[in-house]
């Protein structure tokens, strides 16, 4: 038995994968793998495998830069592992 929040997990992951690249594409996954706080605070943008965010605050670059891996892992996980490679942040 595979637990519901995994299955969902996965299942969205697949239907973000099949959608063209595109800003809003992204966002989504960004909130997604940061939740709702960090999303608001930061804006995002994926270009050649890089995502570069941006905070509204450097205690929040910290934070981000903190949690790099975990949020790398997400990303990868929602958008595929070619998509992402890095992450980087930009203040």
């Amino acid at each position: 038995m595979i637990p519901v929040q995994n299955f969902s997990s996965g299942v969205l992951a697949e239907i973000l994968r099949r959608q063209p690249a595109s800003k809003e594409r992204t966002q989504l996954a960004w909130h997604m793998a940061v939740g709702p706080a960090l999303a608001r605070v930061t804006t995002v943008e994926l270009s050649e495998g890089v995502l570069t965010v941006r905070s509204a605050d450097t205690r929040w670059t910290l934070e981000i830069q903190r949690a790099r891996g975990a949020v790398l892992q997400k990303m990868q996980h929602l958008l595929g592992e070619s998509e992402v490679t890095k992450i980087e942040t930009d203040r």
